[in-house]
């Protein structure tokens, strides 16, 4: 066990898997050493770091840290001051990396696109697709073409892809709402969409929502593949094991109701689903 000064915002691991590293609103991210118990700062900020990501790179591995200070910086953890710090456009709110593509989006719907083969200065800045505030930005896995998915707090995910090229497959979708009565088919009930991940073999991809929802999509057939039944609770974050057998998401209040949703006895567990062939398969093309 190791803490924080604060609220822990993000958590990723190395790639051999004995260190686990935090980012947190005491403005630092920290190095806990499975193997020793040890604990250590690794990264500070000027805000709370909202996301760590480790960056396995053919130089070896470095770890990305984006903050609300607007910036993120690049640590190699043997030094307590960062390779390369990034300025960007607004508070850091969601980043994801495939190597060599990392896709940052911030406050104001902003979104930069790096190609970590030149990491200091950003490959593309686009706005977002969708019309309000961006929850989350995840990278296409095991996908001929490079892009990533855009899910906002308005029930909508976007897909996009890096180059003009392939800029005709780029499309969004509604998700996540619910009708107001039974029989109203309005959707008129919108959710945040929290977290996207991507299937680490298929290429397929989660959506899960505050509305408790959990989906399974294939991009490239652009079609659902599996609903979850409703949770207690918001799903706040979701990811597939090592090799997409396994789908782990959290049960948890995400905030989206602001503190009167804070309600005592309110769910928060970690749940595990033994993922089947047909719900994470990619679909022929229509």
């Amino acid at each position: 066990m190791f803490g924080h000064q604060g609220p822990v915002l993000s958590v990723c691991w190395n790639k051999e898997g004995n260190k686990v590293i935090s980012g947190g609103a005491d403005n630092a991210a920290r190095m806990f050493d499975i193997t020793n118990g040890q604990s250590q700062q690794v990264a500070q900020h000027d805000a709370p770091v909202k996301v760590v990501k480790w960056i396995e790179t053919p130089q070896g591995g470095i770890l990305a840290t984006g903050s609300w200070d607007k910036t993120v910086k690049y640590w190699d953890m043997r030094s307590p001051t960062p390779v390369a710090t990034v300025q960007l456009p607004e508070r850091c709110y969601s980043m994801d990396v495939q190597y060599p593509l990392m896709v940052v989006a911030t406050a104001e719907r902003n979104i930069q696109i790096f190609n970590l083969t030149n990491p200091n200065t950003p490959y593309k800045t686009i706005t977002s697709p969708l019309k309000w505030q961006t929850r989350v930005v995840s990278c296409f896995t095991n996908s001929a073409n490079s892009g990533f998915a855009v899910g906002s707090v308005e029930g909508r995910v976007a897909i996009q892809y890096v180059e003009e090229k392939d800029s005709s497959n780029n499309f969004s979708f509604k998700c996540h709402r619910k009708d107001q009565t039974p029989n109203a088919k309005d959707q008129s009930l919108v959710y945040a969409v929290n977290d996207i991940s991507f299937h680490p073999v298929h290429g397929t991809f989660s959506t899960c929502g505050s509305d408790g929802t959990i989906h399974f999509w294939d991009k490239d057939a652009r079609t659902r593949l599996k609903t979850f039944e409703a949770a207690p609770g918001p799903i706040s974050a979701t990811t597939f094991n090592r090799n997409g057998t396994i789908f782990a998401y959290a049960v948890s209040y995400d905030w989206s109701k602001g503190h009167s949703g804070m309600t005592p006895g309110h769910p928060n567990k970690l749940m595990l689903h033994a993922c089947k062939d047909d719900e994470v398969k990619r679909r022929p093309k229509k």
